[in-house]
């Protein structure tokens, strides 16, 4: 097995790979246990870096997995998407010779999973495939000279309702983001579980960082941080990640759509807008959750675009209020309605569901894949 692929350098047999998959007909919520288990089988000490629970781990993996398969006919655009992912696996203590060990347990669950059609040339496919994607991921990771992670002290925590809070913490030193990029956070109830949060806020100079947190799930990490964090506690913080800002470009009109707790990487991207002046072309923010009453960040969007004649900011319901106000409708569609977005760079954030629905509807009304910027695995 090599996993010495260059930054960069596609393979042919990479399009050979991702139809392979196709006529597998690959369950993933059945291949990638298959995976695990056949990984541990093989190197029984890397059990040992993951959390005791791997439901959280399976999807994350799922996602990705597919993420990287469905893309292979574009390889240049995951050379971004992998050489931030060998990045932030530095975080979980991966080391350049792991990558041998994972590659041969994925080939192996595949050759499983294929059966007959696991032809030599298939074979051939996907381990060159195999090299380009660890061989980015190594190059990613040796290009990050910073730390791995940072230690940081919760400073503030406010519950807004049963399932949100906003939570301040102050990193030991500094940590490099842009505002709209997103980081992950271990903490001390959920070790070696890793949960991604969008700073809420533009960088400070004051080594802080504000989260607002949706609880996820039962037993989450998310869930966690919103019932129990308290001033003092001591986190973990990974390096930033994401690209969201690339959508702020001077000459295009932005949209912006933001579900529930997706309005953290949008406010922060507005708040360093202003800071720098402002902007000459309209951004519109479609600011979507389920009530009037979960519009927690309305009343600030609001009177930001009391401020900034370049700023309309849009609220969106799905429950209709007591009072007149929102938009009511999903999201997806209530954007949707006006229109296609085809002159305008467009930024989407929310959770996965969200961020599905919301694109596959922006290009079915005619929006271009180029023109849409969303991160899409960032959620418990």
């Amino acid at each position: 097995m090599t996993t010495d692929a260059g930054l960069g350098e596609p393979v042919p047999q990479l399009e050979i790979a991702r139809r392979s998959v196709a006529d597998m007909r690959i369950a993933v919520d059945e291949f990638v246990p298959r995976f695990y288990r056949t990984l541990f089988g093989y190197a029984p000490g890397l059990r040992a870096l993951f959390p005791l629970s791997m439901s959280t781990q399976y999807s994350r993996f799922g996602r990705a997995l597919m993420h990287v398969v469905s893309n292979l006919d574009e390889p240049e655009s995951l050379i971004g998407f992998l050489a931030q992912l060998g990045r932030d696996h530095r975080k979980f203590d991966v080391r350049e010779e792991h990558y041998a060990v994972v590659g041969q347990a994925l080939l192996a669950t595949l050759a499983e999973v294929a059966g007959e059609g696991w032809t030599p040339e298939v074979a051939e496919a996907w381990e060159r495939t195999f090299a380009f994607v660890a061989g980015t991921m190594q190059a990613g990771a040796r290009s990050d000279p910073g730390p791995a992670w940072w230690a940081a002290t919760v400073v503030a925590h406010e519950r807004l309702d049963r399932d949100l809070a906003v939570v301040r913490v102050r990193t030991d030193g500094p940590l490099p983001y842009r505002a709209g990029q997103y980081v992950s956070v271990e903490i001390p109830q959920h070790p070696k579980l890793w949960r991604a949060l969008s700073p809420a806020a533009a960088p400070s100079r004051e080594d802080e960082l504000e989260f607002l947190v949706r609880a996820v799930g039962y037993g989450s990490v998310s869930r966690s941080i919103v019932a129990s964090a308290q001033p003092g506690d001591r986190w973990r913080v990974g390096p930033a990640l994401g690209a969201l800002d690339r959508a702020v470009r001077p000459g295009r009109e932005l949209l912006m759509v933001g579900g529930g707790a997706g309005i953290a990487p949008i406010r922060a991207i507005l708040e360093q807008i202003e800071r720098e002046g402002g902007r000459r072309e309209r951004a519109v923010v479609f600011y979507g959750a389920r009530s009037w009453e979960a519009l927690h960040a309305l009343d600030g969007l609001r009177r930001m675009s009391y401020r900034n004649p370049w700023l309309d900011v849009v609220p969106v319901v799905e429950e209709p209020p007591a009072v007149p106000g929102p938009l009511v409708g999903r999201l997806a569609d209530v954007v949707t309605g006006f229109g296609s977005w085809a002159d305008c760079e467009v930024l989407v954030a929310g959770s996965p569901d969200m961020l599905t629905a919301t694109v596959r509807a922006l290009r079915v009304a005619g929006a271009s894949p180029t023109q849409i910027h969303y991160d899409p695995f960032v959620t418990d």
